[in-house]
């Protein structure tokens, strides 16, 4: 008899022990977007693919280390924040993606803040923020990281998970002082000028930006790699087509390397690319991408009839505030 008691007792310690080095994950999701959902790192490398069962939920078991993680539907993200031992239960409506999320189980409470801390990104006033002079940006800017910081010390939430989202927060303090920095910089090409540029045109041959003369122009520099470059596709689409018979060309300049030059092609091709497609010559090292001293992207640079810059750090076509200055401009 002892000696079952002890087997039974490692065989209860082991599944015990199973449970704790894996993380149970439940979503439910109305309106939902596809099929399979991935659980992604920080890195976006897929961890665990899940795929709807025959009563329309996503169930998975599976090991992680206590970090962040990314879940993708195959059009949005929402960030989780997962840990072995965690019985977690989402749900939403794909329709109102982020404002609709609610987590419930063990894990729920690190989840939810997650969740809540997108809306309040979302909803704060970064453009109010960044026409602020240096010294009250910096202000403000550090007010309210030490807001986040001091509700999470208030939160009683799992101790890894507030070490990490500390972190996150002095990076994206340091993130939105390196933005204002740059959108400084762009200010000073502001009513200058804009260099010309003479790039291979995807619909054949070439064209200059003297081509353009009479009309605004709106410059997307881009490339095929860059995620948040094709996440402004469908909104560049949509402002695109508003304003198909106005006096503005809407013109994408790649800055894909030469190796990827038939990628670039077929990409144009493939996904039904509007507007002027070009190929910048010398990706980053092209002389229009230089003058405006571009080292990230997506970019946005706006032209006036005469070639003159209206706005050499324009609003992405996703921000209504474009079609707000375009309204204005096109009038």
């Amino acid at each position: 008899m002892k000696k079952v008691m002890i087997v039974l007792f490692l065989i209860t310690n082991a599944i015990v022990s199973t449970a704790q080095e894996t993380v149970s994950f439940v979503a439910e999701i109305a309106n939902r977007n596809g099929d399979v959902i991935y659980i992604k790192d920080v890195r976006n490398k897929p961890v665990k693919e899940i795929k709807v069962d025959e009563k329309g939920v996503f169930s998975a078991t599976f090991p992680v280390e206590d970090n962040f993680y990314l879940m993708f539907d195959g059009v949005e993200y929402a960030q989780l924040f997962l840990k072995n031992g965690y019985d977690l239960k989402l749900t939403m409506d794909a329709k109102n993606f982020d404002e609709s999320i609610k987590f419930t189980g063990k894990g729920a409470g690190e989840n939810n803040y997650l969740a809540e801390a997108t809306i309040l990104d979302q909803k704060y006033d970064y453009e109010g923020l960044l026409a602020l002079n240096e010294t009250e940006f910096n202000t403000k800017v550090e007010q309210k990281a030490t807001a986040e910081r001091t509700k999470l010390d208030q939160s009683k939430l799992d101790a890894k998970f507030v070490e990490l989202q500390k972190t996150n927060i002095n990076m994206g303090v340091q993130g939105i002082k390196q933005y204002y920095s740059e959108s400084q910089k762009n200010k000073k090409f502001n009513n200058t000028k804009a260099p010309s540029f003479e790039y291979l045109n995807h619909a054949g041959g070439k064209l200059k930006l003297e081509d353009l003369k009479g009309k605004y122009v709106y410059i997307d520099v881009w490339a095929t790699w860059c995620g948040p470059c094709r996440a402004e596709i469908p909104s560049l689409k949509m402002v695109e087509e508003k304003y198909h018979d106005k006096k503005i060309a809407f013109v994408s300049i790649s800055v894909d390397a030469e190796k990827d030059f038939e990628k670039w092609k077929s990409f144009v091709t493939d996904k039904s690319l509007g507007g002027i497609q070009l190929y910048a010559d010398k990706s980053w090292n092209s002389d229009f991408i230089k003058s405006f001293a571009i080292n990230s992207i997506p970019r946005f640079i706006l032209l006036d009839p005469n070639g003159v810059v209206v706005d050499a750090d324009a609003a992405r076509p996703s921000n209504p505030k474009l079609q707000e200055q375009l309204d204005k401009l096109l009038q």
